[in-house]
């Protein structure tokens, strides 16, 4: 498989503005682990091969157990997952595929039991970038791997 447009040349602008905003949910105020965890499911539910790769290949370098990389599909029948991230889990399912009628009632209170004002608008913030990026890369065809250099990804030593 080859990539369809190489995105990041033909609009270099928008990309930088995207990864900015990819850098500023970083430095938000939700834990770096959750952002992960939330980077793979989106990932998962929506195909996304290039982000997919790149997002554990990310959570191995962090230091994330291989077990839990591995139960993010099945997180709600996992036992690896503490209430937090099971939230943040069940926000990133619910804005990726958004259900008729919007976000229920019964899922916001579940995630706000755990995570502030600001932590739920930083957490939507990073489930809006994910999926993005997602669809640029499943539109393009980004082949999983090809920037791991430029990323640094070679050190999971995931090759």
């Amino acid at each position: 498989m080859s990539q369809r447009i190489d995105y990041a040349k033909q609009s270099s602008e928008l990309v930088r503005k995207m990864t900015d905003l990819s850098m500023a949910v970083k430095q938000g105020a939700v834990e770096k682990s959750i952002l992960t965890l939330v980077d793979i499911r989106a990932s998962q539910l929506n195909g996304c091969a290039f982000c997919l790769d790149m997002h554990v290949k990310e959570a191995k370098i962090q230091g994330e157990r291989e077990l839990r990389v591995h139960h993010v599909a099945i997180w709600r029948e996992s036992t690896l997952f503490d209430e937090r991230e099971r939230a943040a889990l069940l926000w990133t399912e619910t804005l990726s595929r958004l259900p008729e009628g919007g976000v229920p009632d019964a899922i916001y209170a579940q995630v706000r039991e755990h995570f502030s004002e600001k932590e739920i608008v930083d957490l939507t913030f990073a489930v809006m970038t994910i999926n993005a990026w997602n669809r640029l890369s499943i539109a393009f065809q980004a082949v999983p791997g090809s920037a791991d250099k430029l990323y640094g990804l070679e050190k999971a030593n995931l090759a």
